[in-house]
């Protein structure tokens, strides 16, 4: 999955109409394959029964890794997950391109709350999946696992991948 900004994109837009200039992408900047594992650390959900859930969690930290995300993937493992760490709380606004495994969407509030969840992402959709508030962190899961789990709003999620 990969995530869409529309004022940062707006932004630049206005800047190079502002220079005189337009910008195109390079084809190197065509995004065509997954990209390699990236750094991990553990990362636990406790929900409201004190249920503890662990997952190693992958960290999307760069804007080119975020922009990458779990694209061209064919498998996520249940316990296993990708954490993107916003250089500072933000909406997060998410898609399904080029995402051929459904994933649950899971928005991180700057208390470390599960502010929002967005459960099975459909693969491949361009449609914008919203954290609806600024959050702090956004981590995909495999598609159906908070369902399964009982992970739900509200529920406390820590561990060293919150480090920044």
């Amino acid at each position: 999955m990969n995530f869409k900004k529309y004022s940062f994109g707006k932004a630049i837009l206005c800047i190079a109409i502002a220079l005189g200039g337009v910008s195109v992408a390079k084809a190197e900047d065509v995004i065509t394959h997954a990209q390699p594992t990236l750094p991990t650390a553990p990362l636990t959900i406790t929900t409201k029964d004190g249920v503890k859930h662990v997952f190693t969690v992958e960290l999307a930290k760069e804007f080119k890794q975020q922009e990458i995300g779990e694209m061209f993937r064919k498998e996520l493992p249940k316990n296993k997950g990708m954490l993107f760490v916003w250089e500072r709380p933000q909406t997060s606004d998410m898609w399904m391109r080029n995402t051929y495994i459904p994933l649950d969407i899971v928005f991180i509030d700057s208390n470390n709350r599960i502010h929002a969840i967005a459960e099975n992402a459909v693969p491949l959709s361009e449609s914008i999946i919203s954290s609806h508030g600024e959050v702090a962190n956004t981590l995909e899961l495999a598609g159906g696992v908070t369902e399964e789990l009982g992970i739900r709003v509200g529920d406390l999620v820590s561990g060293q991948a919150l480090q920044r």
